[in-house]
């Protein structure tokens, strides 16, 4: 039984400008940063946040919610969701970004890739 599936639980918001995140009860509306008072985004139930310091970090965090991928899954729970990749430096975002170029992937389908020789020209 999946985990989720039981409970309500909050999920992740993230505003990349401050470099913060919360915690909210999700009803789909929109939810502002405390702080700045931008829309904040949709980060996923499994996100963990980088230390506010790593400039690395927050990068690849902003390229895999730009690309529209969330944290989700990282746990398997047996609803057959499975455990997700998300690169957490920017140096594993500029890999898979050149797999992408190279193999006509999606940013998305890159940034997903666990390891990204694991790309050939035949998919996508």
């Amino acid at each position: 039984m999946c985990t989720y599936a039981m409970v309500h639980y909050k999920v992740h918001y993230v505003c990349l400008p401050c470099r913060r995140s919360h915690k909210q009860p999700w009803h789909g509306g929109e939810h502002r940063c405390a702080r700045c008072r931008r829309p904040m985004l949709y980060a996923g139930h499994d996100f963990a946040a980088p230390r506010r310091a790593d400039e690395r970090g927050w990068r690849a965090v902003a390229a895999v919610l730009e690309a529209g991928l969330r944290y989700e899954g990282f746990e398997p729970c047996g609803c057959g969701q499975e455990p997700k990749y998300r690169p957490r430096t920017s140096a594993q975002v500029r890999a898979r970004r050149r797999v992408a170029a190279r193999t006509g992937l999606t940013e998305a389908e890159a940034l997903a890739l666990r390891d990204p020789s694991d790309a050939s020209p035949s998919q996508g």
